[in-house]
Order: structure tokens, then C-alpha cells, then sequence
């Protein structure tokens, strides 16, 4: 087979990060090209540069063997490559034919669309593709996985040559499943390229022909996935070597804090059981997708429970909104600190004051003096780079931001913290004094519940572990004596091997 597209030495970086150096990859003629690695590794970035959204510092590009500059999306879908978002880029209230050929309808004499032509060609596609649907159904009647199949069929009916899948089957399972790979055969079939971007490792040894490994925004190896087995390609997305030093861990866990038990939120969350104590952290591993940052606004009361019950200090408990949580003693550093920790415009003063301002006021009068000297200890405590505490929190590293959301919280005198992604887009001088305050918290007694994606964080700072796969807790190991390998193959495959 011979390289339909080929990306020769790219590098991308954008301020304060290298997000791909010196990467060399190619797709060809018919077959699927699995690009995996963890979170960050730089497996969009290349493929946003193949399809026009970013231009590289350096490298090129070829097709065909011949250069050629990718300008713009529009550009590289002239040039025949097509990307697939996971977030779908479709209109809810017009028909499948209308979405597959949007802006590019065929007209009558008159001027007017052609209905009856539009039906032909789109059932054209379908039928090539092998999806048995009627083009005038209304997307929003179809499933996640069928309006999957009409992104396909729009990327056919503008000449893809090459289909970039970025996490296609993220939101898919069982059959669904099955169905995308069938697609997927259709199209190598017609002698399409596909690169399929995935966290499932069982997904490559089914769909895919070769497989290029991204980590640290380089490529680690490109296999034939015939001549590789599971093992050795989740060592290459991982690597052997922790790069960070982590707090030592503490002593025995004290009293339990926080019990989950058969926690369910619609699909998301299936059976949960759980239990955090004081003194301790506990890690939730798992791939994207997981359930993981579902299952902590669950416990936070910012989702409604289908069933399953939360005991706090060995109390049943009902938390139906943050604020019961807040009553129950608990703090969540969420994910999206810039969206959902932080009011950007304000300063380091006002932010932290703002879940505790109950505790501070009178007849709807605050101590200012009162709350001006807690939130001082608490942020020099915290070693906070800030000029004051008049400072705007928009004007602060990531680092800081973090502390000024854990002072928020730890204002409010907390017994239970859920950490969600607590390092994320932190350097990583202000990482190790996040993860040792951490850890002095749990010495202090606090439990701390931490969701990571970063599979070294996770086993550094975890005294337990819990790995979910598919909505559910699928295993639990220590963290003194839990591997990257074992806990990856947890969250991929959603099966105890050899515990």
C-alpha cells in the first residue's frame, strides 16, 4: 500500500508548551491507522494540523508524495481529508440527507433545492456505506452512534480520501460498537484512509492495521498491530520511569469519612461502592469516559442520583444540591477551575470568600476584618505567589489559581475534599506543592478523594485506588504496591488480570 498522506518532522508549540516535536507519521490507501498515548500527549494537535486547524513551526506535509500547505480546514477537505469530532457538528432539526450535503444542495431550475435528488445521492452514500437509514429521518430522532454514521457519510460525500476519527466510540458501546467498526470496513474497503484516535486498546486489535504511540508530544513507535501485543503497547503509552517525586505516604487511615454504595446516574453510573477515611487519599483511575467526574458531581449533589446512598461519618446523608454538601463539610476542586472554581474578573479576596461567607456575617452584614485575616493565614499557609490579595485571579500561574480554589474550600473547614484533575495545566514546581499539600492535609486528618488522569499522580499520591471502566468501579489496589501497567489494563479492558 502506498502513503496517501504523509506528515514529515511536525512541531507545534503553543505558549509555554511544546505540543508536538519533531513528529513523523503517514496514513495509507485502505487502511486504519490507530493513534494512541495519554491525555496531552499530542495526538489531536497532530491531527489538527493535518486537517488545517493549526499551522506547525516546521515540517510538512505531502499527498500523493507531493507537498502541499494546509491553510485551512477548507483547504484540507479540498484536499480530501475529513475530521470527526467527538463533539458532532450537526443540525438536530433537519433531515439526514440535509445534513450530509449542508450548503452544497442540489438545485432545481427554478433555483430551488432539490428534494428528490437530495435523497438520491444521499442514499447512494448510505447504501456504500452499508447504514440502513431513510435520509429524511430527523437527526434528533437518531442515536448518538446512527448521527456518528452521518458524519461518515458527509465525509464520503465530500471525497474524503482520509477520515480522522478523534475518540469515535467514546460515547458508544455493545452493539453501536459494532456497527462503527463495520462503517470503518466499509470505508477501507473503497480505499479510504482512516486514523482512529482512541483510549480503548481493545478497539486497536479489532479495527486497526498499524498503531503510532504518542507521549510527551513525540512518537515513541509506530507497529503493525499483528507483530505487537497489549502489554508492550500499554508500556509504550506509559513509559517506565516516574519523572516526579511525590510526598511520602501517611500513616493508618483513621475513622471512614465517606461511603458510596450502589450509586447509579442514568447510564453514566452503574452500582458505585466506595469508601474514603480520614487521613487518607484515595485515586479514581480511568480513561475518558469513564464516569469518573460524574461519579464526584454525583457525591457533591450537583447530579440527581437514580438510586444508592452516601453515608458521611457513618450517617446516612441526602445531598441534593452543593449546598447540602457544603453542610456535610465537603469541597470540590472541580476540573474547569477557570470556569467552575473561579470568578476570573475578581480578586484573590473575593474568590476565596465565597463559599464561607455565611459563616462570616451578621444580620446580612459581613466581618470584613474577620474574613480578610482567615483568608490571609489560609493563603500564606498555602505559599500563595499573589502581590495581595487585591490581586485579579486571572493575572495568576495555574499553580496559584488551584490554591486560591483549595483556600476557597479549606476556609469552609472541610472533612472530605474531591480533587478533580488537581495538576492539570500546572508546571511542575507548582505541581509538587499542590500534591504536598495534599498530602499535609490528609496528615491532618481530612479525607481526599482525587480523580487523575495522570497515571503517575495517581499511583504517587494514592494510598487506595479505585479504576472505573464503563460507568462502574471494575477494581481496587494499593497504592504502595499498584503499577502504571496493571491499573491501565484496569481501565481499558474492565477486568481484574491476575488479582
Amino acid at each position: 500500500m502506498t502513503d496517501l498522506i504523509e506528515m514529515r518532522n511536525i512541531t507545534k508549540s503553543f505558549p509555554g508548551v511544546v505540543a508536538l516535536e519533531d513528529v513523523s507519521f503517514s496514513c495509507r490507501a485502505g487502511e486504519v491507522h490507530a493513534v494512541v498515548g495519554e491525555n496531552g500527549a499530542g495526538k489531536s494537535t497532530l491531527m489538527k494540523v493535518l486537517a488545517g486547524v493549526y499551522q506547525p513551526d516546521s515540517g510538512q506535509i505531502l499527498i500523493d508524495g507531493q507537498p502541499v500547505h494546509m491553510a485551512s480546514p477548507h483547504a484540507a477537505q479540498g484536499l480530501g481529508i475529513s475530521i470527526i469530532y467527538q463533539e458532532l457538528n450537526l443540525l438536530a432539526d433537519m433531515n439526514l440527507a440535509q445534513n450530509v450535503f449542508l450548503g452544497r444542495e442540489p438545485h432545481s431550475r427554478l433555483g430551488l433545492t432539490d428534494d428528490k435528488e437530495l435523497e438520491v445521492r444521499a442514499r447512494d452514500i448510505l447504501r456504500r456505506l452499508g447504514i440502513d437509514l431513510d435520509p429524511r429521518t430527523r437527526l434528533g430522532r437518531l442515536s448518538v452512534a446512527q448521527q456518528q454514521m452521518v458524519e461518515i457519510a458527509k465525509a464520503l460525500s465530500l471525497n474524503a480520501r482520509v477520515v480522522i476519527m478523534d475518540e469515535p466510540s467514546a460515547a458508544l458501546g455493545g452493539r453501536d460498537l459494532d456497527y462503527l467498526f463495520d462503517v470503518i470496513r466499509a470505508l477501507k474497503e473503497q480505499g479510504v484512509g482512516v486514523i482512529y484516535i482512541s483510549h480503548r486498546i481493545a478497539e486497536v486489535f479489532t479495527v486497526a492495521d498499524r498503531v503510532t504511540v504518542f507521549k510527551d508530544a513525540k512518537v515513541v513507535g509506530t507497529h503493525s498491530v499483528s507483530q505487537i501485543d497489549r502489554g508492550t503497547l500499554v508500556r509504550l503509552m506509559i513509559g517506565k520511569t516516574f519523572s516526579e517525586t511525590f510526598p511520602p505516604r501517611g500513616a493508618e487511615a483513621g475513622p471512614e469519612v465517606l461511603r458510596v454504595e450502589k450509586l447509579s446516574v442514568n447510564t453514566e453510573l452503574r452500582d458505585v461502592n466506595l469508601v474514603v477515611r480520614g487521613g487518607e487519599i484515595v485515586g479514581i483511575a480511568g480513561l475518558v469516559g469513564a464516569g469518573r467526574t460524574k461519579l464526584a458531581h454525583a457525591i457533591f449533589g450537583t447530579c440527581k442520583l437514580d438510586h444508592g446512598l452516601i453515608h458521611i461519618n457513618g450517617m446516612p446523608s441526602r445531598i441534593s444540591s452543593p449546598r447540602h454538601a457544603l453542610r456535610h463539610r465537603m469541597g470540590f476542586l472541580t476540573e474547569d477551575r477557570n470556569a467552575e472554581g473561579l470568578v476570573l474578573g475578581q480578586t484573590v479576596l473575593h474568590n476565596a470568600a465565597l463559599p464561607s461567607l455565611g459563616n462570616r456575617q451578621r444580620w446580612g452584614v459581613v466581618n470584613r476584618k474577620v474574613e480578610r485575616d482567615v483568608i490571609n493565614q489560609t493563603t500564606s499557609g498555602l505559599r500563595l505567589r499573589a502581590p495581595s490579595l487585591a490581586a485579579e485571579v486571572e493575572n495568576l500561574s495555574g499553580g496559584n489559581r488551584q490554591k486560591v480554589v483549595l483556600a476557597k474550600w479549606l476556609i469552609s473547614q472541610p472533612e472530605l475534599l474531591i480533587f478533580d484533575e488537581p495538576t492539570r495545566g500546572i508546571d511542575v514546581g507548582a505541581k509538587g506543592d499542590i500534591w504536598q499539600l495534599m498530602r499535609d492535609l490528609a496528615n491532618e486528618g481530612k479525607a481526599i478523594l482525587m480523580i487523575s488522569s495522570e497515571l503517575p499522580e495517581i499511583i504517587g499520591m494514592s494510598d487506595r485506588i479505585y479504576v472505573m471502566h464503563s460507568g462502574t468501579i471494575v477494581g481496587e489496589r494499593r497504592g504502595a504496591e499498584a503499577n502504571e501497567e496493571d491499573v491501565m489494563m484496569l481501565a481499558t479492558y474492565g477486568q481484574d488480570h491476575g488479582h
